[in-house]
């Protein structure tokens, strides 16, 4: 299969940036409180189902997968950066990461308990994301739940957004937009979270999470 331009751009470009990456949002989560019960309440949803995996997509170098597992969860980690995964597995060797699309995901139909894909859809182009939002649900069990995270863009009347990410172009969404998109795919909206953007924070852009279940 040929892969898709922006793909291939995005993955050299993760590849490139990987070590630099990983030293800077490493303890990401320490700072960031409000993201950490999100991911909290995600994991209780989770376990609430069953005690099924959970895949993080675009997991880098593995921090979010690894706090993950510390919250009870059999969490393993996929990004199509091989740089980024080799990084992973050095600092965290007990856990599963592997090399791979999330829009196309090497998993039977119904296999997981969770997906978390946290700041990766941003780098989809719109065309091409209702298909890897029906790859999440593809892959989810009825019941599964899947946390999303992005950033906003300006308002409803700018559903999409480019805006200069300083790894690869990126893509802002309107929550509501993204929503109904989810709704699309068959996950159903539970509970969402838009944080203000902090003085601290290198982008300026408000911060959105998605809770959705798979009916």
């Amino acid at each position: 299969m040929v892969e898709h331009d922006a793909l291939s751009a995005t993955r050299e470009s993760y590849d490139a940036a990987a070590s630099t990456y990983a030293q800077l949002f490493r303890d990401s989560l320490r700072d960031s409180p409000l993201d950490r019960a999100f991911l909290g309440a995600f994991a209780e949803a989770v376990r609430a189902e069953g005690d099924g995996q959970v895949a993080d997509l675009g997991c880098g170098p593995g921090h979010v997968t690894a706090h993950l597992d510390g919250l009870g969860l059999k969490a393993f980690g996929v990004d199509a950066s091989p740089a980024m995964i080799e990084l992973a597995r050095q600092a965290y060797t007990g856990l599963r990461f592997e090399v791979g699309s999330m829009a196309g995901l090497d998993l039977a139909d119904g296999t997981l308990g969770g997906v978390l894909s946290r700041w990766s859809v941003i780098h989809t182009p719109p065309r091409e994301l209702p298909a890897v939002l029906a790859e999440f649900a593809r892959v989810l069990a009825p019941g599964g739940h899947l946390l999303i995270g992005f950033s906003a863009s300006e308002g409803p009347s700018r559903p999409t957004q480019v805006f200069d990410h300083a790894v690869a172009p990126a893509y802002r969404w309107w929550p509501d937009h993204l929503a109904a998109l989810l709704r699309e795919a068959g996950l159903a909206e539970v509970a969402r979270m838009v944080r203000e953007p902090q003085p601290t924070d290198r982008r300026q852009f408000q911060g959105v999470h998605l809770l959705t279940r798979r009916a």
